[in-house]
């Protein structure tokens, strides 16, 4: 009897353990989708009319070398993790007053929880491999 349940709960464990790997793969998919929004002025290797996303994470706030950031992103006093990138994505202008980046920002909570998903997994990419 020990062993039927010993090998029901491993079953289940693994169930469990192979749906939860594929729900990070799964989100960072739908935020490349959501990712394309931010194309317009962002790139993940190089500045554009934004500065580029990798190595964002772990970065302060409007310290790109080069970048021409606005006096309220330099002084902003953020570094760039889950929960700063939530509050920023969320309303832009609000966490930020002063900020020049005009987009009003992503209200949807699970479109920037995918938004972050995919900034993480791209940043550890070949897409990153190099980038300043």
């Amino acid at each position: 009897m020990r062993c039927a349940r010993a090998a029901v709960l491993a079953a289940a464990l693994a169930l469990w353990a192979g749906a939860h790997a594929a729900a990070p793969a799964a989100a960072a998919r739908r935020g490349e989708q959501v990712y394309a929004r931010c194309a317009a002025c962002h790139a993940l290797a190089f500045d554009r009319v934004g500065p580029h996303h990798c190595g964002l994470f772990g970065r302060k706030a409007g310290s790109v070398p080069g970048f021409d950031y606005s006096a309220a992103m330099k002084h902003a006093k953020i570094v760039w993790n889950e929960t700063t990138l939530d509050d920023f994505l969320a309303d832009p202008m609000k966490a930020v007053p002063g900020t020049t980046m005009t987009y009003a920002g992503v209200p949807d909570a699970r479109d920037r929880r995918d938004l972050i998903a995919y900034l993480e997994q791209a940043g550890r990419s070949g897409a990153c491999k190099g980038a300043r």
